[in-house]
């Protein structure tokens, strides 16, 4: 049968395999509360009934906002069955951020837990357009005006089955709001097509097989790991903080369950990684580790393959909410291949395009570019934007046609290409490489430093844990500095003789040399998504008033 969308995966794997493990949900107490694909299957039946009894059908802005469980993937599940549109916001993202991007999507109908509700009111979130309240959680205490779910579920019996929603390829099939690490978050709508191709995609990349075992650490792992046949292993964290997460549960969940495949951000890989090779830890069923959301540094692909077999590889596919993935590199290809560049300056290598995606290099620019005829491509080894089309590619922003107008060009046939707002080159071999975020290189009349060309190359000291390209002004002039994370180690030492080495390593290289103003900074401000994405804006302004 041909998947429409993905909760049509759902349905077949329950009907090949019903009794197979589907969602393993870790308890506070280390317990797992454990279901069956077919469990999955017929409670996302149950709840897509109910829903349309109450007015949630096709085409209505759904939000959803419940901790990443079995509650949750069943819904998400339930909504996509009946054409409705998933509206996805990260709770951690703050009040202010929260209220626009409600305010912007204009959901019908808003199902959460108590809290969510709570908050909701108090901060009149999508007051109004909402006309459905759904209260998540079977120990709920009632609120005045919401629908508790098992309300719904239990009123199945006044509809006899899931009407047959047919949903068009290019229909809205969600709203998903970027973690705003560069400003406001924006909506990127996803249509059933974007999402079909991810899972796909996923699937043929990492050569991903049913039966297999995921521990998902991201709530959008956790959705797909189901649609890939796979069994969901979902641990007991707070998804807002992976940089903080407990080792141990991790690890737990990952050796209970023989885990083959692990989705975590640099952050949390950073966090298991040391606390594994202290402990002289052994993570022998992973077949494969992936991490997005940020680059991630070759100390952390090197330290958490200690835990790994000899077979296993960490995997960097490199993307972003409007598109992934793009391109893909292992561990073993940086380690021995690609590193040695990256700590030279040529920036950090995410691998070749994935298969129905199309790279190119154009010209930066910082203006809207209407159609494919306006651009300058650029050769192989150029750097320049970054922008790529192929059927994971988003077309457009919910609600903000200017951020559309900037982020999309049109060729002759109507194709969009979206520009992903990065710099890069593909090298003689088709590799795609990395410079850094369009916006945060530092330019200074002809001359310009992109952010991950410059960092590689202080990143090398070994007392380094991360570094910042930021911009200063001095008489005049736009100048580069460097902020600086030390590793815990040296957190306290005395930054004199480091600060003197960075500039000795900046000096060997062209590129770096006029960096000369360095800031040692306690620890970076960091993306709520996944710890990991450097907020340069605050390092930029905290640097100004070091000086």
């Amino acid at each position: 049968m041909q998947a429409s969308n993905i909760a049509d995966y759902l349905a077949t794997m329950a009907k090949q395999q019903p009794a197979s493990l589907a969602i393993a949900v870790q308890q506070a107490d280390n317990r797992f509360l454990e279901y069956s694909y077919q469990q999955l299957d017929e409670e996302s039946d149950r709840i897509a009934r109910g829903l349309q009894h109450y007015g949630i059908v096709q085409g209505t802005r759904t939000v959803l906002m419940e901790k990443p469980g079995f509650e949750f993937i069943a819904i998400v599940f339930a909504l996509f069955r009946i054409g409705a549109v998933l509206v996805a916001v990260d709770p951690g993202i703050g009040l202010k951020h929260l209220k626009k991007c409600l305010g912007e999507a204009r959901p019908q109908a808003f199902i959460g837990n108590r809290k969510a509700h709570l908050a909701r009111m108090v901060f009149g979130w999508a007051s109004s357009s909402l006309q459905t309240r759904i209260l998540t959680g079977n120990k709920a205490l009632p609120l005045p005006g919401i629908i508790k779910l098992n309300h719904v579920i239990q009123d199945r019996f006044r509809v006899t089955a899931t009407d047959k929603v047919s949903t068009p390829p290019e229909q809205m099939a969600a709203i998903l709001f970027t973690s705003g690490s560069t400003g406001t978050p924006k909506g990127v709508v996803y249509t059933h097509r974007n999402f079909l191709a991810q899972v796909e995609a996923l699937k043929n990349l990492y050569d991903i097989q049913p039966g297999e075992v995921d521990l998902a650490t991201f709530p959008l792992f956790a959705l797909y790991a189901p649609a890939m046949g796979m069994t969901s292993i979902i641990p007991d964290m707070d998804f807002t903080r992976p940089g903080s997460v407990n080792p141990t549960r991790i690890i737990l969940a990952l050796k209970k369950y023989q885990a083959t495949t692990m989705f975590g951000s640099p952050a949390l890989l950073d966090r298991v990684g040391r606390y594994g090779v202290q402990n002289n830890i052994q993570l022998p069923s992973l077949k494969r580790v992936l991490s997005a959301g940020a680059p991630v540094a070759p100390a952390i692909l090197e330290r958490f393959g200690k835990l790994l077999s000899e077979q296993a590889q960490l995997h960097t596919p490199y993307g972003a909410t409007e598109a992934l993935p793009v391109s893909s590199i292992g561990s073993q290809e940086v380690l021995q291949h690609t590193r040695a560049a990256t700590e030279a300056g040529m920036g950090i290598c995410v691998g070749e395009p994935v298969t129905g995606i199309k790279v190119s290099i154009i010209a930066i620019s910082d203006v809207a570019i209407a159609t494919w005829n306006e651009v300058t491509l650029l050769g192989p080894n150029q750097t320049g934007e970054i922008v790529v089309h192929g059927p994971q590619v988003t077309t457009k922003y919910y609600n903000r046609p200017d951020a559309t107008l900037l982020a999309k060009i049109y060729d002759n046939e109507g194709q969009v290409y979206h520009r992903m707002g990065d710099t890069g080159y593909l090298d003689d071999n088709g590799r795609l490489w990395f410079c850094g975020r369009k916006s945060e290189r530092v330019v200074d009349y002809d001359k310009t430093w992109f952010s991950a060309c410059c960092e590689g190359v202080f990143n090398v000291h070994e007392k380094v844990y991360r570094t910042a390209l930021v911009s200063l002004r001095d008489k005049g002039k736009t100048i580069p500095a460097l902020c600086v994370e030390l590793e815990p180690a040296w957190r306290k030492a005395n930054t004199g003789s480091i600060r003197r080495e960075l500039i000795e390593l900046g000096l060997k290289h062209k590129h770096t040399r006029a960096i000369r103003q360095i800031f040692f900074h306690p620890g970076f401000p960091v993306d709520i998504r996944h710890n990991a994405k450097i907020d340069r804006a605050k390092l930029t302004q905290w640097a100004r008033k070091q000086k």
